[in-house]
């Protein structure tokens, strides 16, 4: 339920072989088509071989953080690129990325999308050799890691990050700025998407192949789980972690569901295909009569399309979306946050009055925002209201990097469907199921991440980790 759940991150790299060439602009536009998947803070490194390290950072959306002057002042033909939502540490601009320290008489900057479970233990292992962390989130604690494997065993960056990351344990896909050489790095599990294209003579790294899109940029592939990827004479290098087989790919069901773009393609399946298919599979399972089929907009539209296609029943739009409303989670009373959603969504009456309508949406979560909704819909004064659901019951918090809520706060982790639906007081209510939702992602259940829905995590998780802790937004 859009409002309920947000994804960490997402991040960009680029490299051009051309030094005189200012990649700035093209990281920023980058960084823009994924919006999306953070909204508290942007930031862009940049290496430039005579002035070396140039970085800007700050809160808020990327528009609102860079302008000209500080776009124009981050001159280099080496960048990385970041917007974040806070998962992991608190939302202040000490922990905004790309997080830079000094390394071998020069510079490491990096960013980073994902969670590491066991960060507080690597972190008071850290301290205890004297480094000092200006930050509380796990990216500083993984930029510490490749300094004191560099410096305690005179390790190469590459020998670095494969000893570093068999200590990791979480999800996470970095891009690593050394000394004007760049490196990417997908956990072994995959949990988190990244991706490479070319756009003339210049590589850029991805978080999602929409950013590949808004620069004209010619996708080439996804990054492989385990894969370090760096360059040399502007060839791409590859190097596979060794792991010795203790790792299964679990990659992050929601980012079909919900995170990515729907005009993004991640892992070879399109998300838009995948939506449609949500809605194809909830039409096999609920097979409704009525009037009218209307989608929660933006992420349910394909949804919605699909179930409409496959059974026949009218498209419509019912709700409108104010997209020039920020985030409303600081609004002090009830009455705002309740006035937030109105701001949010509107419904169209005249398209709903006195019909039957299948109302779907991507996922319910906590409940609150779903019975905001449908209170702002039967003010409309439907007939009837059969409420669809393209992710089956979030039973259990994410601890990868989606800021979800504890599972006291998860409806259908304390409630049945039957409950659910007397909650929300409406005619029907329907979950896809998961061996559905499998099927319709197409990709063999083993290879993705459901703990979220099953409580069978990729990773153990350490004793006491609790997500009303664990998180601070």
């Amino acid at each position: 339920m859009q409002g309920e759940i947000e994804d960490k991150c997402g991040i960009v790299g680029f490299h051009s072989q051309d030094e005189s060439k200012d990649v700035a602009s093209l990281v920023y536009y980058c960084l823009y088509a994924l919006q999306h998947r953070g909204q508290e803070s942007a930031g862009i490194a940049t290496f430039n071989p005579q002035k070396g390290l140039n970085y800007y950072c700050g809160m808020g959306l990327i528009t609102d953080v860079f302008k000209d002057y500080e776009i124009n002042n981050l001159s280099g033909s080496m960048a990385i690129g970041h917007v974040r939502y806070s998962t992991t540490g608190q939302s202040k601009l000490e922990n905004s990325q790309p997080f830079v320290t000094d390394f071998d008489d020069g510079f490491i900057a990096m960013a980073h999308n994902g969670d590491i479970v066991n960060s507080a233990e690597l972190r008071n292992e850290l301290k205890a050799d004297g480094y000092e962390f200006m930050s509380d989130t796990d990216s500083e604690v993984i930029c510490y890691m490749l300094k004191k494997e560099h410096y305690d065993n005179n390790k190469s960056i590459l020998d670095s990050i494969e000893s570093v990351s068999k200590k990791l344990v979480g999800s996470y896909s970095l891009v690593i700025l050394v000394n004007g050489d760049l490196y990417a790095v997908r956990d072994p599990m995959g949990i988190k998407p990244l991706a490479i294209a070319e756009r003339n003579d210049d590589f850029i790294l991805a978080s999602e192949t929409v950013a590949f899109d808004a620069i004209n940029a010619k996708y080439i592939r996804d990054i492989v789980p385990g894969e370090v990827v760096y360059f040399e004479n502007n060839e791409i290098r590859s190097h596979m972690l060794d792991l010795s087989g203790n790792c299964k790919f679990s990659h992050c069901m929601f980012e079909y569901v919900y995170f990515a773009r729907p005009d993004s393609t991640i892992d070879g399946i399109n998300v838009y295909e995948t939506r449609m298919n949500i809605g194809r599979q909830l039409h096999k399972l609920y097979q409704i009569d009525a009037d009218v089929v209307i989608p929660v907009p933006d992420s349910s539209i394909p949804a919605a399309i699909g179930y409409s296609r496959a059974s026949g029943i009218p498209y419509g739009e019912g709700l409108i979306k104010n997209r020039y409303v920020g985030r409303t989670f600081i609004m002090p009373t009830q009455e705002e946050r309740e006035l937030a959603v109105r701001l949010k969504l509107n419904p169209i009456k005249e398209a709903i009055k006195g019909k039957k309508i299948i109302l779907i949406d991507d996922s319910i979560v906590r409940g609150t925002t779903s019975k905001q909704l449908l209170d702002l819909v039967k003010e409309a004064e439907p007939a009837e209201i059969h409420f669809l659901v393209g992710c089956p019951p979030v039973v259990a918090p994410c601890f990868y990097g989606v800021a979800m809520a504890t599972k006291k706060e998860l409806i259908a982790a304390n409630y049945s469907v039957e409950e659910i639906q007397e909650q929300l007081d409406i005619d029907s209510l329907g979950y896809i199921t998961l061996p559905a939702l499998v099927e319709a992602i197409g990709m063999d259940e083993r290879d993705l991440c459901l703990g979220c829905l099953n409580e069978e995590y990729p990773t153990e998780i350490p004793e006491g980790l609790e997500a009303e802790t664990y998180y601070k937004p």
